[in-house]
Formats: C-alpha cells, sequence, structure tokens
C-alpha cells in the first residue's frame, strides 16, 4: 500500500455570523422589530435604550456579584486571558455611542397629525403553519430544515421553489448542510399538516392531497383521484367526454366527481384568517409622499429606538482600571464588562446596517418605479428583478430578495408589498421593454370590456394585443389569463 500526498483548492461561501444576524434582522418587519430589541436590552446590560431612565442601583448590583464570587467561578480560561486588556475604547468621553440611524432615516413628527395610520391585515398563513411545525418532535438541524421549508411557502399555501434553492438557501445563508432527500422527506410531513393541501408544488399535487385526505368516503373519491391524476389536462380544458370514455363513467358519475372536484381549495393558504382581518393590522415599513411631484421615502423608524453603551458600565470600566490590575477578579470583571460593551456595539451597529439596508433598497426602487409611483397607474410599471437593484444598490440579490418579499410600503395609491414591484420584461414592435404588469392589465381591460355574448377567444386576444405592439404568444396570452382567474371563453360566456 503506498500512501501520496496532494494538494487541493476548494471555494466555500460562508457567511460570517454579522451576516446571519443581519439576515435574520432584514426578515423582521417594522410591526415587530422592537419587540427583538426588547429581547436583547433583557439579555445584555450594556445596552440601553436612550429615553429610557437609567438604574444605577442594576450596576452596583452586578459589581457586588463579581466581588462576592469565588475564584475562576466566571471564567475558567487561563491567566493569559486576562493580560494587556485595553479598555481606552470603551470609555471614551462624549455622545458618540448615541445612534443616529432614527434621526437620519426617520422623519417623523410630533404631531397627532403624523401618526401611522395602521393598514388592516389577517393572521399570517406562515404563523399558522409554523405553530403546526413546532409540535413535530425534531432535532435542531431537521427544524431549522423544515422552518426554511414553510418559510418558502406562497401565500396560496404552495412551495414555488426547486427543492434544490431550498438546499442553497440552507448553505449560504444559515450555513446548514442538507439535501433534497431530506428535504423531500419533511416535505411530505409539511403536506399533512392542515389546511388540506398545502406545501403543493402545484396545483394537481394541492388537490390529490385534498383528496387522499378523504379516501374514507366511499369510491367517488377513488373516482376524483383517478381523474385529477391520470386526466388532470382534459379536466381543466373541460373535456369530459374524454375522461368518460377513459375511465367507461356515466353522465351521473361524472357529475358526481365533477363537484367533488370543484369544492376542493385550489388556494389552501389563501383564506386562513379572513374573518379576523378587522382585527390584525400590517404597519408599513416605508412611507413615499408626493410633494409636488417630487417623491419623498420615509423608512418607518416608530419602532427602533435609539439605543447607546450604558453610561454605567462605562463607569463601571474607570472604576476597575483604577484598581489592582494583576488583582484576578477585576481582570474577570473587566472581561465580562468588556464582551458585553463589544456585544451592544455589534447589535447597535447590526441596527444600524438593516435600517441603512431598508432605506437603500427601498430608495433604488422607488428611482425605478417613479413613473407608476406618480402616477398609480399600473401600465406605467416598469420590467424590474432583484438583479437590477441589487446591482444598483451594491447588495447580494439574496439580500434584495428578503427585503422585498417581506416588506411593505404606503404610497397614496395604496399599500403594496415589495415584492409586487418586480416583474419580467417583454418586447414590444419598437424594441421597448415593457413590464409583464402592463400587458396583463391590458389583457385584463380587453376581457372586461368585451361583449360577454361574444367573448374573446386566447387567438383574438392575441392578435389584439399584437396590433397594440406587444409581441406575445397565444400560449403565453393563455398563460396571463389563467394567472388573471379568467376562464376560457366559453366559459365566459353569457346566456
Amino acid at each position: 500500500m503506498s500512501l501520496s500526498q496532494s494538494l487541493q483548492q476548494k471555494l466555500l461561501q460562508k457567511l460570517s455570523p454579522q451576516q446571519i444576524q443581519l439576515m435574520k434582522l432584514l426578515q423582521i418587519p417594522t410591526a415587530h422589530i422592537e419587540e427583538r430589541i426588547k429581547e436583547e436590552l433583557e439579555e445584555n446590560p450594556a445596552l440601553e435604550q436612550v429615553d429610557d431612565s437609567y438604574d444605577d442601583n442594576y450596576t452596583d448590583d452586578i459589581k457586588d456579584e463579581f466581588e462576592s464570587n469565588d475564584d475562576d467561578e466566571i471564567f475558567d480560561g487561563s491567566e493569559d486571558q486576562y493580560e494587556n486588556i485595553d479598555i481606552s475604547e470603551y470609555v471614551q468621553d462624549g455622545d458618540d455611542d448615541i445612534a443616529d440611524y432614527k434621526t437620519r432615516d426617520n422623519n417623523y413628527a410630533e404631531e397627532d397629525d403624523n401618526k401611522v395610520i395602521p393598514i388592516k391585515n389577517n393572521v399570517s398563513f406562515y404563523d399558522v403553519v409554523a405553530e403546526q411545525l413546532s409540535m413535530l418532535d425534531l432535532d435542531e438541524h431537521t427544524y431549522k430544515v423544515a422552518e426554511q421549508i414553510v418559510g418558502s411557502l406562497d401565500d396560496d399555501g404552495y412551495l414555488r421553489r426547486e427543492l434544490t434553492n431550498i438546499v442553497d438557501d440552507l448553505a449560504f445563508r444559515q450555513n446548514i448542510t442538507t439535501s433534497e432527500a431530506e428535504v423531500e422527506k419533511l416535505l411530505l410531513q409539511i403536506q399533512h399538516f392542515d389546511p388540506p393541501g398545502i406545501a403543493a408544488r402545484n396545483l394537481q399535487e394541492c388537490l390529490l392531497l385534498q383528496l387522499n385526505r378523504r379516501l374514507d368516503e366511499g369510491n367517488n373519491i377513488q373516482l376524483a383521484i383517478k381523474v385529477i391524476k391520470d386526466y388532470f389536462e382534459e379536466f381543466t380544458k373541460k373535456h369530459f367526454e374524454k375522461i368518460q370514455k377513459g375511465l367507461n363513467l356515466n353522465d351521473d358519475e361524472m357529475r358526481e366527481v365533477n363537484n367533488i372536484i370543484i369544492k376542493l381549495n385550489p388556494k389552501p393558504g389563501g383564506n386562513i384568517g379572513e374573518l379576523n382581518k378587522a382585527e390584525s393590522y400590517i404597519v408599513p415599513d416605508f412611507f413615499i409622499v408626493n410633494n409636488n411631484g417630487i417623491l419623498e421615502l420615509i423608512l418607518n423608524s416608530k419602532n427602533v429606538p435609539d439605543l447607546r453603551i450604558s453610561e454605567g458600565f462605562k463607569d463601571m470600566l474607570k472604576d476597575y482600571d483604577k484598581g489592582n490590575k494583576q488583582d484576578k477578579k477585576q481582570k474577570e470583571a473587566v472581561l465580562f464588562i468588556k464582551q458585553k460593551i463589544d456585544s451592544a456595539k455589534w447589535f447597535i451597529d447590526m441596527i444600524q446596517q438593516r435600517q441603512a439596508t431598508l432605506y437603500n433598497t427601498m430608495h433604488a426602487i422607488l428611482k425605478h418605479q417613479e413613473a407608476f409611483l406618480l402616477s398609480g397607474d399600473e401600465t406605467d410599471l416598469k420590467p424590474m428583478i432583484l438583479k437590477d437593484i441589487a446591482e444598483v444598490t451594491k447588495q447580494d440579490i439574496s439580500t434584495v430578495s428578503r427585503v422585498a418579499s417581506s416588506k411593505f410600503v404606503q404610497t397614496e395609491f395604496g399599500t403594496f408589498r415589495l415584492k409586487y414591484f418586480f416583474s419580467e420584461s417583454l418586447s414590444t414592435d419598437s424594441g421597448e421593454e415593457v413590464s409583464t404588469k402592463e400587458v396583463k392589465k391590458i389583457l385584463s381591460n380587453l376581457i372586461e370590456e368585451e361583449n360577454k355574448q361574444k367573448p374573446l377567444s386566447d387567438e383574438v386576444l392575441t392578435e389584439l394585443l399584437n396590433q397594440k405592439g406587444y409581441n406575445i404568444a397565444r400560449r403565453t396570452v393563455a398563460k396571463y389569463r389563467e394567472q388573471l382567474n379568467f376562464p376560457i371563453a366559453r366559459l365566459r360566456k353569457e346566456i
């Protein structure tokens, strides 16, 4: 047996703890960021809120605790752990530690007429599913993977991301190594959650998940499963005669099967919390104000209090610095305080970065979609993808995605989720790139204004759009029509 040595180069991308923390903070909407800050304030006595009254007795209690502890009770490191601690950077005078992110980005006044007006919303679909996930007996690694799957579900309850993308998200954003097989296994578990049909990857799978929950209801359920599994395309096109012939069904059986299927829920995540909409709210993360044709962006920092390093902790460092620097208890105290101050500075910096990232991302979106934000006309929306904003802001695409998918902006035309402003492009006869949202708006207008006794076929709609200069194929028109929830022409006909 021979042994050989070789050199290999591997390129690995790992996120730092700071980047991971920033990603987590970016995900938190404005309505909940205050809760996260309160958690940090409770955990770290070196961090304090500027406007709060400060309790000097608290630091005295901590100091007394150090002086009453036995040797090595707090830290168990070696002696050199405490040597050469430079405390000068932690005890500078002045107000340099006072955060400036609130005054920089928050233009709120104290007058009542500038209060934030909350927008009605409902209990989130994510919260309902996450609660069920917490009931599973999973280890930490498996729970994180499952949590990523749940977080990837869209508002209708579907998983539209490829499993390989979820694997990549976990690797690059959370440094968690998994496989498609593990994700698939957990997905199958989540598909058993309520409401029936969630976590499906397409409509066909969604309907089958719901039918499989009802297998004990009789033969008609079995027939409905066969129809969706083997004749799904024919059913969506209402080619019932072909289905009847293929499965040897009579008219009554076909009618029963049809009644079962049409009562299934094509959007299992879409109706959660509908009854409670009036009782819950969304707090916009941004406000855009039209000031005589000039758009002004306001970052909602109402729930982000000013933070600073505790003056009491600085004074404690000064007191210990005057004492016996060779005393081990003194060194332990200095090291503890130093770590808490480091942690507080780091958290303040992360909050500042969060605010700056939110503002810069939304500002880039505002500039790109300025025409729409001035007019409110959907046809003024320009094509825009995540990469466009990432290039302008010099940010990673995943960072832009985090901001766009979980934040809201209030405008004079309504409140929008940021992802609303993103769409693919389509070419016109003149070579101009237009947003697919513009095409869908025109298509919607054509259908709504058609003669309902003679509704327009997809072929005619395609021709009309081509006449308006939009280069679009019939199959694309059919896809957009379905996305707009318009049925085919013969089903739109009014008798």
